[in-house]
């Protein structure tokens, strides 16, 4: 049996208002948590144990997925009472394995998107006979990112900081937020205190001599840590682009939950998901869009590659583009939301034919 580790204790900060109130792995992405289709992906791939390594809002989690069974796992969840970062938080969860100290354990990121074959790095890192393995893809631009170079049987060579230069530009490789490490090596990060697997854990690894083995895997990979990012992945699991079992319903344009009122008259497009409860009014037009539980678009209103949150409310005629509205706010009549801008928990827009800014 291979187990698992979930990462999930990060606070969100760049995804806020999403994550006022709901830590970030269980904001929806087309239609459920997010952290469901992380779940059901490691299910589908063998996984059986998971320990959700939990720190900010901890309590939601254990609520909502219980023990587990409904989804086929056993999960169990630990707190960290400060936060340790992801080394960190992998080690303060190592009492919970059940695995022997050579056998594999799967640490996951919470909030990537991927359509990695989690089978594909397992057998990897058996075949290999690493310490540690790491699911690597390559980015177009990696500015933004730690590189990390291997030889040409995909041993790592090198963590390297965000490059600065094209000089320092060495490979197209980056770490993709997944791993399988022999289960000894999590008991020698150290306990109690804040650890970086990529600045600490990693290099210092890999300065010991131990064997760490890249797998790149170039299939659907998304970092959903800004807003921009969060709603693009949840059209691309409506359309079909990001595979997880966990979607609930078909693959399409288009994906409305039960108990939503859309009007005959209103298109949805792009991915769209209508959360349970939410209202959409005649001749709106949504494309790429999110409105969660309870919200209200109202007729005519335009809808882009925009987030609406819990309860929140667009009004007639109003224009959203590549926004978040946050839980319960109202945007009124015949305003504009620009690229980029953020409109708060509980926010009130009166109407008016304004136009917002980012981060208002």
């Amino acid at each position: 049996m291979t187990e698992a580790i979930l990462l999930v204790g990060g606070k969100g900060t760049r995804l806020r208002p999403l994550t006022v109130n709901t830590p970030k792995p269980m904001v929806p992405a087309a239609g459920v948590p997010f952290l469901t289709h992380q779940l059901a992906r490691a299910k589908a791939a063998g996984v059986e144990h998971i320990v959700l390594a939990t720190s900010y809002l901890a309590e939601v989690f254990e609520p909502y997925f219980g023990d587990g069974s409904a989804l086929g796992l056993h999960l169990e969840y630990v707190t960290e009472r400060d936060p340790l970062g992801t080394g960190g938080a992998i080690r303060n969860v190592a009492s919970r394995l059940r695995s022997d100290p050579d056998e594999p354990v799967l640490i996951f990121n919470g909030d990537i998107l991927t359509g990695l074959d989690i089978r594909a790095l397992v057998a990897t890192h058996r075949s290999s006979g690493a310490d540690v393995s790491l699911h690597l893809t390559r980015v177009t631009d990696p500015r933004a990112y730690g590189l990390v170079p291997t030889d040409s049987t995909g041993r790592v060579q090198a963590f390297l900081e965000k490059p600065t230069t094209p000089e320092e530009i060495v490979t197209d490789q980056i770490n993709a937020g997944a791993y399988v490490f022999r289960r000894s090596v999590i008991d020698t990060i150290p306990a109690d205190r804040p650890v970086s697997v990529e600045r600490e854990t990693f290099p210092g690894l890999l300065a010991a001599g131990a064997h760490l083995q890249g797998m790149v895997d170039s299939t659907y990979w998304l970092d959903l840590g800004t807003p921009a990012a969060f709603v693009r992945g949840s059209a691309d699991l409506v359309l079909g682009r990001a595979p997880s079992p966990a979607v609930p319903g078909r693959c399409g344009d288009r994906l409305v939950l039960p108990r939503a009122q859309v009007a005959p008259g209103a298109k949805l497009t792009g991915g769209t998901v209508i959360g349970e409860r939410a209202t959409i009014g005649e001749g709106a037009q949504l494309s790429g869009s999110a409105v969660l539980s309870g919200a209200v678009v109202e007729p005519h209103a335009v809808v882009t590659d925009s987030l609406i949150g819990e309860g929140a409310r667009i009004g007639a005629r109003a224009v959203i583009s590549g926004s978040v509205v946050g839980d319960g706010a109202t945007v009124g009549a015949d305003n504009e939301l620009l690229a980029g801008a953020r409109v708060w928990c509980n926010a009130i827009l009166p109407p008016g034919s304004l136009r917002f800014s980012p981060d208002q």
